[in-house]
């Protein structure tokens, strides 16, 4: 894999995190999960 850098306000990380927490995930697969939903 390769590592990208993107740039979050601290209200979207704690989001992120939030869901990640909830669904058992971590911060990296919720991310490589919302962006697969989004290019489907």
């Amino acid at each position: 894999m390769q590592v990208v850098a993107v740039r979050l306000t601290a209200e979207e990380i704690a989001a992120l995190d939030a869901l990640a927490e909830r669904e058992h995930l971590t911060r990296s697969e919720a991310i490589r999960r919302a962006l697969a939903n989004f290019a489907a």
